[in-house]
């Protein structure tokens, strides 16, 4: 059970190494200004495979035809619903989750984007047990990994899938005999990484420019941290943190040749990548092309 490109690796790993009777994934999608109606990822993969797809709107109504295949063993992973207790009880091995952090820590629905906002050096795939809770299942294994000052969602998501993937093939021998390890959470130490809200996506230049860099990069490729400037919201894609300078907070104060500088709490923000409202992504350098210099210096980005 899954649905994004993160989960794919998962489904590869089980078609590899197990007999996979049945895929649930989140219905079809309509995508892009074109609206074309899209399949999952993980739908993808399983119809390459011959391997049969549900595709419920609420699996929470809607989950007799998973019985009907009496699995041994459920696995989820970035599926995008909450298990009904009947599903969860269901199979014999249990049911089982991939998820993308070091649990206790970032329970929920995006704990990659908060392990880069929150500027933290490490992260990790825990597969645990799922039970009626939100990520609260007794833990089977962990794996961690650091996250480098490069990384971003994109490039953070690829390695965690396949790190969860190879975790998987390591801990499904001892599941399959019921020989794993069940380690209980300490609740006292959980945190949480709630899907992301519209208003979170915006960036606010009161912050130090490092905590604008992460959240730059939690948001990257998707869906993309957000500013107004003179008037337009844009999407800042790419950047880096400059030199400490004490400006009026939130003006662009220096424009380079493929760059510009926002003045932040402490230091300069320079915004190498961007995506103006109703355009393509684009280089600073491109941008700057098109739109008169002298009407940004000093601008306050909102």
């Amino acid at each position: 059970m899954g649905t994004p490109d993160f989960a794919v690796p998962i489904l590869e790993t089980l078609i590899k190494k197990e007999e996979v009777v049945l895929v649930v994934t989140q219905p079809d999608k309509y995508v892009g200004r074109k609206k074309v109606l899209t399949p999952s990822p993980v739908k993808n993969k399983a119809l390459e495979n011959n391997i049969p797809v549900f595709q419920p709107l609420k699996i929470r109504e809607d989950y007799e035809l998973i019985k009907k295949y009496q699995p041994d063993l459920i696995v989820t992973c970035a599926y995008g619903q909450i298990i009904p207790k009947e599903l969860l009880e269901l199979p014999p091995l249990g049911c089982i989750n991939v998820h993308a952090s070091l649990l206790p820590k970032y329970r929920g629905g995006a704990p990659i984007q908060y392990a880069l906002k929150n500027g933290d050096s490490k992260t990790g795939i825990t597969i645990m047990y799922m039970d009626e809770h939100m990520d609260t299942g007794d833990i089977i294994k962990m794996d961690s990994i650091p996250i480098l000052d490069t990384d971003n969602l994109a490039t953070l998501s690829a390695k965690l899938s396949i790190l969860g993937a190879n975790l998987l093939e390591e801990v499904l021998p001892s599941i399959k005999s019921k020989t794993n390890e069940r380690i209980k959470q300490d609740d006292n130490l959980a945190t949480y990484a709630y899907t992301i809200k519209r208003e979170e996506e915006h960036l606010d230049f009161n912050n130090l420019a490092l905590d604008i860099y992460n959240k730059v990069r939690a948001f990257n490729p998707a869906p993309l941290a957000n500013a107004i400037i003179n008037g337009e919201e844009v999407k800042i894609i790419e950047g880096y943190v400059g030199e400490e300078r004490k400006g009026l907070i939130g003006s662009i104060c220096n424009i380079k040749k493929d760059e510009f500088g926002i003045q932040c709490l402490d230091k300069v923000f320079y915004v190498t990548r961007l995506k103006p409202f109703g355009k393509k992504e684009m280089l600073v350098k491109d941008y700057l092309n098109g739109i008169k210099k002298e009407n940004l210096l000093n601008s306050i980005v909102k």
